[in-house]
């Protein structure tokens, strides 16, 4: 997959994190879609690195896009715990 690709799969990947945790984010839509992004990286990473799950070369890998939605919803509850109440 290339650069874009792990971009827009962030992008989704953050949408169904959202969706699973629902309520108001600190840092609104465009944190939570770059938390997405993020989130698919580290994922993405953690997969290859310690789970020896390589990353796949296709786009609709279920266990890719797994790591990329794991990977957003730790960020996202990180990111809610750290800064939770700066929109209060």
């Amino acid at each position: 997959m290339t650069i874009i690709s792990w971009i827009i799969l962030g992008l989704l990947a953050g949408a169904v994190a959202k969706f699973l945790l629902p309520g108001r984010d600190p840092g609104g839509f465009i944190g939570t879609t770059l938390i997405g992004v993020a989130g698919a990286f580290i994922g993405g990473w953690i997969s290859a690195r310690w789970l020896d799950h390589p990353i796949s070369k296709t786009f609709y890998d279920g266990a890719t896009w797994a790591a990329a939605i794991g990977g957003s919803l730790v960020l996202l509850i990180a990111y809610r715990i750290l800064f939770g109440n700066s929109r209060d």
